[in-house]
């Protein structure tokens, strides 16, 4: 593959086209809604065919937006979607049918149930640092639901969200799923619409934005988010599995997770073994000179680039030390698997979310003295404790905070499309993956059937005495 990245100039969709798609969708929603689980199934299908069938063009689009490694598009992109379709495919019988639900005595005489009906036309805002999996991951959701959908994938991975249009071009019409591409003017003109759902993955300051538009028309949103998702490492822990493990969390995609762990705090016992530990990893993974290593991807653009130095630069001048890496490239974007002590808490790396390859490390004797930095904080989509001891991870969990929580390692509860995630606050509101994304992309109707005469139609006005009894005799015992 050539490493020269050719980025395709970026073109904004204009305002009726983008309105045009949103009425054939408005129009379109009832179809849709009222397919049949095997329709669905069949359009899930088609994406997993396309998904495998364009994997390769996939992994090219990914390695022209900021080298990617194929083998981490693999595990990273397109693994978390087709584990997606093939558990919304397993379950998506079931998920349509509904629950039934108990009925109070006081209502004898009837039946009550849920039905989940999609909740009509829904807007996916998806990121560029995972573009495949963070766009076709919701829509597995939205598509499972009933929905018709827009989607307006990030300009900062061009490649991608050319390839993603031409996959859905291709298995989609436009009245169903479509993809608008564009920067801010063109989100501005998305979010000026009244959809009946918003699911974005992204920064919590344009969270804010996306939340304030969608007020405007009570439109319903998802948010997931990010902030500073903290490791603990007690003294107990398996020191060489913590460094193995964070490291490759830390440094997948060079750091650009919303989950990845964005600063440690290690038992000062361990303090010196885990260092040298992680170095080891830090060296295994990528060499001594990561520039020249395929497996190390680069940083999206050189305004990100720009950022993530700033931050270094920052904390450097305010007295933190690098212990490894710091070595920085602005022609490639580079920025090489670094780690910093003795960073001040006022620093930008402390202060800001780093979404980028470093990892400030800070030790401790009082886990409690932990817990208290930690929560004096926005609550983190993340946080990851490694222990030994069942005390000290109950404790830890039971007084903070967090989306979701790994013990014993980093970032692979995204991985299970059986349990829910998303953050909280600051970090996210509502959940996806799995019946979770099912039921975002679907509104829980009540459904209540009369069979037989109520007894409650005896209790309707004038009142008595008679009727005084009845009513005193149901809020007693009813």
């Amino acid at each position: 593959m050539n490493l020269v990245s050719t980025q395709p100039p970026q073109m904004e969709t204009e305002a009726k086209e983008i309105q045009r798609i949103f009425q054939l969708q408005k129009a379109n929603q009832y179809n849709v809604a009222n397919t049949t689980v095997s329709q669905r199934e069949a359009k899930l299908d088609k994406l997993h065919k396309a998904v495998l069938k364009y994997r390769s063009q996939i992994k090219e689009a990914l390695f022209k937006d900021y080298r990617k490694h194929p083998d981490e598009v693999d595990l990273s992109e397109i693994y978390p979607v087709t584990s997606e379709l093939k558990h919304a495919k397993k379950h998506l019988n079931s998920w349509m049918k509904g629950k039934r639900v108990g009925t109070p005595l006081a209502l004898m005489g009837s039946s009550s149930r849920i039905k989940y009906e999609p909740k009509g036309v829904v807007l996916i805002i998806s990121p560029w640092n995972f573009p495949i999996n963070l766009t076709f991951g919701p829509l597995v959701g939205a598509i499972a639901a009933g929905n018709t959908v827009m989607i307006k994938p990030s300009e900062a991975t061009p490649h991608a969200s050319a390839l993603m249009k031409q996959i859905l071009e291709e298995i989609f019409d436009e009245n169903e799923v479509a993809i608008v591409e564009g920067g801010i003017p063109t989100s501005t003109e998305l979010l000026k619409l009244p959809f009946n759902h918003i699911f974005f993955t992204g920064a919590p300051s344009i969270g804010k934005i996306v939340m304030a538009a969608a007020a405007k028309h009570l439109t319903s949103v998802t948010l997931e988010l990010g902030g500073k998702s903290p490791t603990i490492i007690d003294e107990s822990a398996d020191i060489k599995t913590a460094a193995h493990r964070i490291a490759w969390a830390k440094y997948m995609n060079n750091g650009q997770i919303c989950i990845a762990p964005d600063y440690v705090f290690v038992h000062e016992k361990v303090k010196d073994k885990f260092v040298a530990e992680f170095k080891k990893n830090m060296a295994e993974f990528y060499t001594e000179d990561a520039a020249t290593e395929p497996s190390y991807c680069r940083i999206v653009n050189t305004r990100h680039y720009k950022r993530v130095k700033s931050y270094i630069d920052d904390a450097v001048a305010k007295g933190a030390t690098i212990e490894a890496g710091g070595q920085h490239d602005e022609s490639q974007d580079f920025i090489a698997p670094t780690l910093a002590t003795n960073v001040p808490k006022d620093s930008l790396l402390m202060t800001k979310e780093i979404f980028g390859p470093v990892l400030p490390l800070f030790t401790y004797t009082n886990v409690d003295e932990v817990i208290e930095e930690i929560n004096a904080g926005e609550k983190p989509l993340a946080l990851y404790i490694y222990s030994k001891k069942r005390r000290n991870i109950k404790h830890i969990l039971a007084n903070t905070r967090a989306g979701g929580t790994c013990i014993n390692h980093n970032a692979v509860h995204f991985f299970n499309p059986n349990l829910p995630f998303g953050g909280s606050n600051n970090s996210g509101i509502g959940k996806g993956h799995g019946r979770q994304s099912f039921e975002t992309f679907s509104n829980a109707r009540a459904v209540f059937q009369q069979h037989i005469p109520n007894a409650l139609d005896m209790l309707s006005p004038p009142y008595n005495n008679f009727k005084s009894k009845l009513i005193d005799l149901t809020v007693k015992w009813f």
